[in-house]
């Protein structure tokens, strides 16, 4: 059996791996810096989601799928809401009054990030 070189051990050991990988990934590692708008973490996206994680003991009390669905889809909601510089109660209120009477093509109109979104459901900046 023949003995390993030094440069093989390199490659095979953690650092090696982690080196090689990230060589091979170089262009997709550097995108954050051809779009100013990514983030170089992902703390933001990280902190969105700890409401589920926290919650989610909470979901085995659902009883239903259809339950635990539709707690799923609050929270995401909320969750963007607050991503997207909104109150969420007063969000889903306007939601909740509004959306009855639309048709399918005004949808796009009471997303979070849509600018038709009211004043009063906006948080205002100091």
């Amino acid at each position: 059996m023949a003995e390993k070189t030094s440069a093989e051990c390199v490659h095979q050991s953690h650092l090696g791996k982690a080196v090689s990988y990230c060589l091979k990934h170089w262009q997709e590692l550097n995108n954050f810096l051809l779009d100013g708008r990514l983030e170089l973490s992902n703390n933001r996206a990280e902190r969105s989601i700890k409401p589920f994680v926290i919650g989610r003991k909470n979901f085995l009390f659902c009883i239903t799928p259809l339950g635990a669905g539709a707690s799923a889809t609050t929270y995401s909601i909320v969750e963007s809401a607050k991503e997207n510089g909104l109150k969420p109660f007063e969000y889903l209120k306007y939601l909740f009054t509004e959306l009855p009477n639309a048709t399918s093509k005004d949808l796009d109109e009471f997303l979070p990030w849509s600018e038709t979104i009211p004043d009063y459901c906006r948080i205002t900046r100091k």
